[in-house]
């Protein structure tokens, strides 16, 4: 444990929860002293991170073919891209967004003026997840410091490489009294919950999200949980068949699988299912080769233990095209399944990787049987020519996001709040939305002194009875 807290940048790769305590503590009487509150301090922080992230480019890219065998164009494309997108947004928009807003003041207050001010929560905490190591652990910082609260952050230790490297620059160029960043174990994680903080934006599974919860609970604690869960793609017989196998083979296979918002099962209309097999297939050899080990646009799976679980998950007999597989290279082939019962293991977990079950279906109301009998699930895909049906359709279910004929793309506008809901998150964010998410809504009544009726005190008679529930009631 080092004594002097003010000299707190370290990259280690796990410190002592004592050392992180006092860590928070600083952050807590930064926070009290009104610094965060000013709009041009968050704007001038937003660009710092702009800037040291652009300057190190190279170190990011790098960490991250470590973790994932990932290209630097994925990179750029579905992770730097959309943080700078935020940071963008937020510059441009934060004085509207943290302007107080003036409401209607009813009668009963008049004469008055009523507002609602848009205030940070305080020290807020980020748990990071590992397959967007960047983009989902970046974003919510964006938005955390946008609303003025300061931020202890937890990347995954999964994503070792890319986690030390968010680590090293946020804590060589950030005063720690405003945004740290800590690596540990499951178990440092379990520790670091026990502290109180004002706010947990969490990004992992939900059974961990279900322990991130909890650990709130105990001081009250608000929680964003932007979790998971198995996410429909329902293909209809008037669909493109070219263009809906092209958008769902890019969604699923992308990051080789390792996307929350993956299409994680397929349900065909059976008329078409056979020829859109056939589609399914010539799109994976268009897009990785016959040997996708050979492409620089196929990433690997995060660690062992997920590669077994996946491969695990691979009947050979349910096996329409790859299925192939090499431990040493954590590599699972883009794998298209067949002939699947919904009884079988696949489809009784969010699969989270590279194997896209495809199931077909007789009538809609079968798709709301299948559908329905799953937990809600984060995103919803449909495709077909017939927009109106695939609104319809989509109306019957709860999702946290979905899409008309392509998949993913909904998480690029800032415009849409992107989260779960039941058992896929709890929250959104991104754009306004994550500004709101991490502040809360203060009302603020100002009174004016040169009216003050007098039915408003007792004794109460008739008269003023009848004048009380009316203003009420206006």
């Amino acid at each position: 444990m080092i004594d002097n807290v003010d000299n707190l940048k370290t990259t280690h790769l796990e410190i002592s929860i004592e050392f992180l305590e006092s860590v928070l503590q600083k952050q807590r009487v930064f926070f009290k002293t009104g610094q965060t509150r000013d709009i041009d301090f968050r704007i001038k922080n937003l660009q710092k991170l702009e800037f040291i992230l652009r300057q190190n480019e190279s170190q990011l890219f790098t960490a991250i073919q470590s973790d994932f065998k990932k290209s630097v164009f994925d990179t750029q494309l579905t992770e730097l891209s959309l943080v700078y997108k935020e940071i963008k947004l937020a510059i441009k928009s934060l004085k509207k967004w943290a302007k107080p807003r003036k409401v209607r003041t009813n009668l009963l207050n008049w004469p008055a003026q009523c507002y609602i001010d848009q205030e940070p929560y305080g020290t807020v905490l980020i748990i990071g997840a590992w397959n967007y190591p960047y983009q989902l652990t970046l974003v919510p910082i964006v938005s955390a410091l946008a609303a003025g609260n300061t931020v202890i952050l937890k990347p995954s230790e999964l994503s070792s490489h890319s986690s030390q490297v968010v680590s090293q620059l946020i804590n060589e160029h950030f005063p720690n009294e405003l945004l740290y960043s800590v690596q540990g174990s499951v178990a440092f994680t379990q520790k670091l919950l026990t502290n109180k903080f004002d706010k947990i934006f969490f990004t992992g599974s939900t059974k961990v999200g279900q322990i991130v919860y909890q650990a709130a609970a105990a001081h009250l604690t608000p929680v964003t949980l932007e979790l998971g869960g198995k996410s429909p793609c329902v293909v209809m017989s008037d669909a493109d068949l070219e263009l809906s196998a092209k958008r769902i083979i890019w969604g699923k296979f992308l990051n080789a699988g390792q996307t929350c918002i993956a299409p994680d099962y397929l349900l065909v209309d059976q008329s078409i299912y056979d020829l859109f097999l056939v589609e399914l297939k010539k799109q994976i050899s268009l897009f990785y080769s016959d040997d996708a080990r050979q492409t620089q646009d196929y990433p690997r799976i995060i660690n062992l233990k997920n590669w077994q679980r996946l491969v695990d998950l691979i009947q050979k007999s349910n096996v329409y095209t790859g299925g192939r597989f090499e431990e040493a290279d954590l590599y699972i082939e883009p794998t298209l399944l067949h002939q699947v019962k919904l009884t079988d293991p696949i489809m009784r977990e969010e699969i989270f990787g590279p194997i896209l079950p495809v199931i077909s279906y007789e009538s809609l109301d079968q798709v709301f049987d299948i559908v329905s009998n799953q937990d809600k699930p984060l995103a919803f895909y449909c495709f077909t020519s017939d927009i109106a049906a695939a609104y319809e359709l989509m109306a019957q279910f709860s999702f946290g996001g979905g899409i008309v004929n392509d998949t993913l793309l909904h998480i690029a506008n800032s415009n849409l709040p992107f989260g779960g809901v039941g058992a896929s998150g709890l929250g959104h964010y991104h754009g306004e939305f994550g500004f709101k998410t991490f502040t809360y809504c203060k009302s603020i009544l100002v009174k004016k002194t040169w009216f003050d009726p007098s039915f408003r005190y007792p004794p109460y008679d008739h008269i003023k009875k009848m004048i009380l529930n009316w203003l009420s009631s206006v």
